[in-house]
């Protein structure tokens, strides 16, 4: 698998989505905002987490409109692969790429803690590691997390499955004290329409080996590893 991890001003979770991509066997190239096109052969595109352009105007609005996002946004209607992490999860919002918007929590705090998130799906390119209803542990950093859409989109990605993760406890309830930022229907991740492109507010790539306190976020990375293998 060949992944590029899109570099903006203010991100600052690109070497830790690096290390996660290359742990699971991955070549990496970071791209910078500015370029047009991403590296030839380019299977999966990474969106980190961080401040682009300091959250300036909305977050990841400034981002959303950058030159490489143009790239992006064909390598996803090609069918390739593009993931949102936190930041990036605004930017894919914000680019069109996903519906939707991420907005100030619910208590108008940054949170920042572990965070249980149930497995809505694992049939896509970016769960198959793990079982459907699974309780996940990863961890969240955010202000802005909390998702909103209007009712017709909320309805629709409800009835066409589109929800990837959801915030939850141990054992996979879905509570409303596990939705800290607020977030309808405790979205923690949705998927696009044809299922390859996700953006997520939790960070898997925090929790990727045990000497950093667990590696539940690894099965994303392997799970994106064997479907381009397969792939190929």
């Amino acid at each position: 698998m060949k992944s590029a991890v899109i570099v903006f001003p203010g991100t600052n979770r690109d070497g830790d989505a690096v290390r996660a991509l290359k742990s699971v066997g991955s070549q990496v190239e970071k791209v910078w905002h500015a370029e047009t096109a991403l590296p030839s052969g380019t299977d999966l595109v990474v969106l980190g987490g961080g401040f682009s352009y300091g959250d300036y105007l909305r977050c990841g609005a400034i981002a959303g409109r950058a030159p490489i996002m143009d790239a992006v946004r064909a390598h996803a209607a090609r069918g390739g692969l593009v993931l949102g992490i936190c930041n990036g999860f605004q930017i894919l919002c914000e680019s069109g790429l996903l519906p939707g918007i991420l907005m100030r929590n619910a208590n108008l705090k940054f949170i920042c803690h572990r965070q249980f998130l149930k497995v809505e799906r694992n049939d896509t390119a970016f769960t198959k590691a793990y079982a459907k209803g699974q309780a996940i542990d990863v961890c969240v950093a955010h202000g802005e997390g909390n998702y909103t859409a209007d009712g017709e989109t909320l309805k629709r990605i409800e009835g066409e499955g589109l929800v990837a993760f959801r915030y939850s406890d141990a054992h996979g309830h879905v509570t409303p004290d596990a939705n800290r930022n607020g977030s309808m229907n405790s979205i923690a991740g949705i998927y696009s329409d044809k299922l390859n492109v996700l953006g997520m507010m939790p960070h898997p790539e925090n929790l990727i080996e045990d000497l950093i306190g667990g590696t539940d976020g690894r099965g994303l990375f392997e799970s994106l590893m064997t479907f381009t293998a397969k792939a190929a």
